[in-house]
């Protein structure tokens, strides 16, 4: 599978000698009820697929994973992306939420920021930003 649907969107990132872009969020002390939100979390996938200027191919997977486990328990996100993917995995015991976009297209990484700080009130964030080439 191809990162890009979009060739110029494709070429746009290899003009800048990289192949792709991941931001990498590790949330902590998210405002709890949002994370455990279904409704919220798919509001705040459509508004980040708004905000960094992508294109989202079809609608967001959702589900609530490890409900046997406490400690491990809360939802999963995938939205595929015309120009790859973003995924999220919500720890409703803990607070925490793992979030990462990877794209051939560049990343907005302070747009992410403020769409990420509006839906889930984190306390803290730790960014990661890679720059991808084989």
């Amino acid at each position: 599978m191809e990162c890009c649907s979009s060739q110029a969107v494709c070429d746009e990132s290899t003009d800048q000698g990289y192949w792709g872009y991941h931001l990498i969020l590790d949330c902590k002390d998210c405002n709890l009820s949002s994370i455990r939100d279904e409704h919220n979390i798919r509001n705040f996938v459509k508004t980040l697929i708004d905000e960094i200027d992508m294109k989202a191919y079809g609608e967001p997977l959702l589900a609530n994973f490890a409900t046997h486990n406490p400690l491990a328990a809360g939802y999963s996100l995938v939205q595929l992306i015309e120009t790859s993917s973003i995924t999220g995995h919500f720890a409703e015991n803990t607070g925490e939420a793992y979030l990462d976009v990877f794209s051939c297209k560049t990343i907005d990484t302070e747009k992410a920021l403020a769409v990420v700080r509006r839906f889930f009130k984190p306390g803290a964030i730790k960014v990661h930003f890679l720059t991808r080439q084989a």
